[in-house]
Parts: structure tokens; C-alpha cells; sequence
């Protein structure tokens, strides 16, 4: 399977949707009045449900942040259902812990968890509802068949949708054990299918949870400190004394401003006059460069993993290569900054809006209220964007604590400027790469140390050359800092994959090889002859790789200069190659080949969205993205200041999906991580220039490129 794209296809889609101007139109309105009422819904499982008057209806458990999660999990259930998907409709579950297991978007680890659940559920109503029509007419059940919506009956073949038996099927015994189809019947599974909320998203029709409003509600914005500092002194005067403002309220640290509307309130907040004094230590971007070259160096720290004599064979070794790799904090930068509701109430508490980990935010806020967990209750919004941002439940919280406190529903707003400043951050990381060569090039020995800024474990040990290279050392460090981090989009392996891929691309050209068949000759090696334990799957490894090769005609166009990588996360393969041209002296990113073994695929639409989305997020990150810190005040405050990747700076794609039938393991993450080397790779080969740091942008290698088609 293979889906192509350039960054024209975005320019179409921006075209078509007016630059807002539909807005006003709310055709999803009309649209759902189309509708047939839903009459006596008869609920099959936790998962679906159908009423006489055949509206099937699929719930979707998980948050949806842009994953594709809430239209690919009933696309499973109706796949086993044999439903008519144009007659499904689709509903965004609430947190429900006693319906639903694994509500969370973390790790890309929910299709993983689910996929055999949701077959399940779809299957067994199909068994219930093909019970019911065997005994209405007195038949076997063996006799029947389901299809797009309809029980048949192959000899005479009368028929029954699934509304008219809905009722009855609902009484029939649920059957312990159900036969799920297999891959070669699939009708729906591995078909393009839209978003089921492009309607709404297009026409404006509230979804997010900057939409949510309640009757009474106080709109609040919080000014928080710098990190590692408290606050002195707070003059609120004349912040309280603006039109429309009910409250100015100092609690943990913080400052919030509550009122009617959001201009009256962003006003009032800039009114504020708050100090602050350190509260231990107070950092800068320069103390954390300084602090990590020092862990570099430290001694006596406990290996995540050794094999062989690594100390042994550096000594005697023909050549050794060392290089070090270093990255900044980044930011999430979701498009809609952090917000949430919250409605603290004597006989309970409603939570409403954005949460990768709902679970996690209602335990949180419980805990913060000192309420039992059974009385607070989250109903999710879709995502404007998390990528790890929204698995702390930090704003939420702010949210509940400032309800509990004016006796009022909130819902906190951050700005911008709060998400850039105040927000939790990529980790910064920093890595040394050892490779110990023999006198003919072969790899035997490697050493590997990560450092980071409260990042935990920077490294992943039982990744490949791990089994491959005989003597092997893996460990890492981590300094406590007070500046706030989150998961961010494939946590560590973000900026690891770069460093590493392009280390190995580095090893490959000591060694005076082919980069791809280095790699495959030391993936064999770990097959023939590992040493300690091999926990990646050497196969679909090797076979993104001989994907890649083969799509993107490695090494065959000599006008072109190609960088490969390939990368395993999550659970699954990607292997690319990124195509640079020298144009009139400058390097020129033409495109990007990605090969991908994720299993099963769900929604090709939505998976291909998801490789091409990563690799565009590794690309425009690598390239410029930092956050700084003075003082404990980040330097980027918008994105006049923290750059991201523009339109006509985004290569062509092109996607291959190993044509697999394990079941789909993540895909959310896996793309990200292998896209700056393949750039940095294909960069060298055009330039002889190596990058080593990120943002690429302000490496001395980069002064005078443009990496912009248009250039």
C-alpha cells in the first residue's frame, strides 16, 4: 500500500475551507437533522448500540488529539459488525472506568490495547443479531449471513436490518467465545475513510474545549512564576477594579483573574503586580549546556546494559569514532493552548475538556479536593493538538481549585504566551556516541551515555546495535531541574533517534560501506549470532528497510543526494530516505520516502496522515525549534519567536505500508523519530557537512542554506 502527497494537497485543503469563511455555515447541523431520531437505543456492549429505527451507534472510548482514534476504533467494531459505515454514527465516550478500560492517547499504545476489544464487541452483537433472526424464522443460524447492515438468509434470500432485529437480539445469551474474521474479508479495515468530525471541524461547529460553555461560568486567565521562584509581593488594586472582573485570586503560587468575558479578564491580568523571589535554584539554558557536558564525564554510573569487554576492545581498537549530539526544550505548541472546565459542586464535581490521560485527571483532581474519586465525573472534548502536553493534568487542576475556591464553574484559558512560558517542555538532551572498528572496518565495540534535563531514562538499551555489536555499554543520567517537562511526541527517542541514526551513518562511512547494507549486515549478525538478548523483530526490521531502499531507488539517480534512517518505537518499523538537490548552490529537500510496518493497517487515510504528520513534526523541530531560558524565563514567548516549519518548506511524501497481518502496533510516534537523520544523512552527502545539534537552523553547517523548494 502506498499513498503519495506534497505540500500543494494541503494548500487545496487550506483553499476549500475559505481561510474560516464557512465558519458561519453550520452544514453539520443540517446534516444531523437528516438523521432518523434515535428511538429506544438497545445497547449491545460498552461499544455500540442500535435502535429499531436502525441508527447504529459506536461509542469511542479514547481521546481523540488528532490520532485518527475516534473515527479507526468504530471503523474495528462496524468492520466486525458487518455495518454500514454511511449509516453509522459515531460518539465521543465519557471517562467511564467501569465501561471501558485504557481511555487514555499516550504512547501510541491505544489501537495496541484495544484492537482485539473492539472485534469483539463488534462480532458479538453480529452473533446476537444473527440469533435473532434464525429463530424469527425458525432457521439455523448457520444458514444466515450479515452484510452491510442486513441479516440474509442464503436460500430464500429474505433479509432483516440490523434495527428490525435489534430488540430481540438484545435478549439472546451473549456467546462466550465469537469468530473473528480474517484479513482477507475485510471490507472497511484498510480502506481510506474521512474523519468522522471533518464536518464539524469545518463548519465550526463546537468540538474543543476552548468551545465549552455553561451558564454562570467565570472565565479565568493565571499568572504563574518563573520557574524555580515563589511569589514576593502581589498588588491586585487595579486588576479588580476593571469593568466585568468578579475575582483576583493568589493561590499556589499563582495569580488568577476571573470575570465574564476573555478580552475584560486579558486585560485586568496585564494590570497585575506581582514579584517574585528564588525558591531554590533558578536556571538558564547556560547552566544546563554546562551541566550536561559535565554528567558526560561523570564516572561510576550503573550501565542500563553492557555486554562484552567495552573497555577491552577500545584500548586495542584500529579506529574509534566519538560525537556528540545536543537538543533544546521544545514546546508542544498546540494549536489550541491549554484550557479546561471544571464545576466543583456540594454533591460532586464536573470536569470538562481536553485530557490525553482523563483517568489520570479525575484521580488528580479527587485528590486535590479531598472528594471521593466516585463523585467527580469528565466528559472529554476533542484535542487541538497534545502530543504529550495534555497527559499532566496541571490546568485541569487550576481548574478545579479556582471553582472550589470563588463557589463558581471556570474554565481556565491559558494564552499563548502562558503555553510557551509556563508550559511543560521536550526535555533538553545531550549524547556521546562511541564506535570502537577493526582494521577492515567491522563494528565491535559501542558505548552510548544520555543526559538530560528531567528527562529520566534518555536512552532506550535493548535497541539495535544491541545483540548485533559483541561489546556494548548503554547508561544514562538525569539532572532535577525545576523547569516542568512532559512526554513529547515519542518521548526521548524524539532526539534520539537522530543522534543515534546519524551516528550510524557516520560509522558506515568510517568503515568506507553502503549505510543501508551495514545496517543489514549487522541486523543478520544479531540474527545468526546475537550477543545477550535481541528485543526488536530483526525481520520487519529488515524488511522496511529493503522497502525503502527499493521505493526511493537508493543510490540509483546521480543527480540526487539520499540520507537514509530507520527507527523501531512504539512497537513498530519506519525506515526513510530523504532527497536533497543542489540548486544553484543551495541544498533543496525534494522528498521524503517513508516504508512502515504498523501491523494491521485501520484506516489507511488516517495512517498515512499520521507518517506523513511525524515526519513533517521531525523535520520542522530539528530544523528550528528551541525554547531558551534566562533566569528561569523562556526567551520564546509566540511563534514570532519559536519557529516552526512553514507550508512551502514541507517535501513531497510518499508512504508504503507493509502489507502485514499482525495485529496494528502504534503509529502515532514511530515516523518522528528517524526523519532529521535521513535529513542530516542526505545533508552530509550533499555537503560533506555533518549536523550535530538542533535547532539545524543555527548550526554553522546550515549558514547560507535553504532548504525551501521554492529557493
Amino acid at each position: 500500500m502506498s499513498i503519495r502527497s506534497s505540500r500543494r494537497d494541503f494548500i487545496k485543503a487550506s483553499a476549500i475551507a475559505g481561510g474560516g469563511l464557512f465558519l458561519s455555515f453550520r452544514w453539520s447541523d443540517s446534516l444531523a437533522s437528516s438523521l432518523p431520531a434515535v428511538a429506544e437505543e438497545i445497547t449491545f456492549n460498552s461499544y455500540l448500540s442500535i435502535s429499531p429505527d436502525n441508527v447504529i451507534t459506536i461509542f469511542a472510548p479514547n481521546p481523540e488529539v488528532g490520532q485518527n482514534i475516534k473515527t479507526a476504533f468504530p471503523m474495528i467494531v462496524a468492520e466486525e459488525l458487518d455495518a454500514d459505515w454511511t449509516k453509522v454514527k459515531v460518539v465521543q465516550a465519557n471517562l467511564d472506568t467501569q465501561k471501558f478500560n485504557r481511555q487514555a492517547t499516550a504512547g501510541s499504545g491505544a489501537m495496541q490495547h484495544s484492537w482485539d476489544r473492539l472485534r469483539k464487541a463488534g462480532a458479538t452483537a453480529r452473533i446476537m443479531l444473527m440469533e435473532a433472526a434464525a429463530k424469527r424464522w425458525n432457521v439455523s443460524p448457520t444458514a444466515l449471513t450479515t452484510e452491510n447492515g442486513f441479516v440474509w438468509h442464503k436460500e430464500t434470500g429474505r433479509k432483516l436490518n440490523y434495527g428490525a432485529l435489534a430488540t430481540e437480539a438484545a435478549t439472546m445469551t451473549v456467546p462466550a467465545e465469537v469468530k473473528l474474521k480474517e484479513k482477507k474479508d475485510y471490507k472497511l479495515i484498510g480502506k481510506p475513510i474521512h474523519n468522522v468530525d471533518n464536518a464539524q471541524m469545518i463548519t465550526g461547529k463546537p468540538l474543543y474545549g476552548m468551545d465549552i460553555y455553561r451558564e454562570g461560568m467565570l472565565l479565568a486567565m493565571i499568572e504563574r512564576p518563573p520557574f524555580g521562584t515563589k511569589i514576593k509581593s502581589v498588588d491586585t488594586a487595579a486588576a479588580k477594579a476593571m469593568p466585568g472582573i468578579v475575582d483576583v485570586v493568589t493561590f499556589k503560587d499563582k495569580v488568577a483573574v476571573l470575570g465574564k468575558s476573555t478580552w475584560q479578564v486579558t486585560k485586568a491580568r496585564k494590570l497585575l503586580k506581582v514579584e517574585y523571589e528564588p525558591d531554590g535554584a533558578v536556571e538558564s539554558t547556560t547552566d544546563h549546556d554546562r551541566l550536561m557536558k559535565q554528567l558526560l564525564d561523570k564516572g561510576d554510573v550503573k550501565p542500563s546494559r553492557k555486554d562484552g569487554d567495552v573497555d577491552a576492545v577500545f584500548k586495542t581498537a584500529a579506529k574509534v569514532i566519538t560525537r556528540e549530539y545536543q537538543a533544546p526544550f521544545l514546546s508542544h505548541a498546540c494549536m489550541e493552548p491549554m484550557n479546561f472546565f471544571a464545576h466543583v459542586r456540594t454533591d460532586g464535581v464536573e470536569l470538562v475538556g481536553p485530557a490525553q490521560l482523563p483517568e489520570d485527571t479525575r484521580k488528580n483532581v479527587a485528590k486535590l479536593l479531598g472528594v471521593d474519586i466516585d463523585k467527580v465525573t469528565l466528559e472529554m472534548t476533542r484535542m487541538g493538538g497534545g502530543f504529550g502536553r495534555r497527559q499532566r493534568s496541571d490546568y485541569s487542576m487550576e481548574a478545579a481549585e479556582l471553582s472550589s475556591l470563588v463557589k463558581a464553574p471556570v474554565k481556565v484559558m491559558w494564552t499563548r504566551e502562558d503555553d510557551m512560558r509556563g508550559g511543560q517542555y521536550r526535555p533538553a538532551m545531550r549524547y556521546r556516541f562511541q564506535a570502537a572498528l577493526d582494521a577492515e572496518g567491522n563494528w565491535i565495540g559501542y558505548k552510548m551515555r544520555g543526559v538530560g534535563v528531567n528527562s529520566g531514562n534518555s536512552t532506550r538499551p535493548d535497541h539495535f546495535p544491541a545483540g548485533a555489536v559483541p561489546n556494548f555499554l548503554v547508561d544514562s543520567i538525569d539532572h532535577k531541574s525545576p523547569v516542568t517537562t512532559s512526554p513529547w511526541r515519542a518521548p526521548s527517542e524524539n532526539f534520539l533517534g537522530f543522534a543515534e541514526q546519524s551516528f550510524f551513518d557516520e560509522i558506515a562511512t568510517a568503515a568506507n560501506r553502503d549505510p543501508i547494507e551495514y545496517r543489514l549486515a549487522y541486523l543478520d549478525k544479531a540474527k545468526k549470532s546475537p550477543v545477550g538478548a535481541v528485543k526488536y523483530d530483526i525481520e520487519r526490521m529488515k524488511g522496511v528497510i529493503t522497502l525503502v531502499a527499493e521505493k526511493s531507488g537508493w543510490g540509483k539517480n546521480k543527480k540526487t543526494f539520499q540520507g537514509f534512517s530507520a527507527y523501531f518505537s512504539h512497537g513498530s518499523y519506519i525506515a526513510q530516505v530523504a532527497e536533497i538537490e543542489m540548486k544553484n548552490g543551495n541544498a533543496v529537500l525534494r522528498k521524503m520516502y517513508a516504508a512502515v510496518d504498523c501491523g494491521v493497517v485501520v484506516n489507511l487515510s488516517g495512517a498515512y496522515q499520521q507518517v506523513k504528520g511525524g515526519i513533517i513534526d521531525g523535520l520542522g523541530h530539528a530544523l528550528y525549534g528551541e525554547v531558551t531560558l534566562k533566569d528561569g524565563v523562556p526567551d520564546q514567548k509566540n511563534f514570532d519567536t519559536y519557529r516552526l516549519i512553514r507550508m512551502k518548506e514541507v517535501p513531497e511524501v510518499e508512504v508504503y505500508f507493509i502489507d502485514s497481518a499482525i495485529n496494528p502496533t502504534g503509529l502515532g510516534e514511530p515516523a518522528l523519530p528517524p526523519a532529521a537523520a535521513a535529513l542530516a544523512n542526505a545533508f552530509f552527502k550533499a555537503t560533506g557537512k555533518r549536523l550535530y545539534n538542533q535547532p539545524f537552523s543555527k548550526e554553522e553547517a546550515m549558514k547560507g542554506v535553504n532548504l525551501n523548494q521554492s529557493s
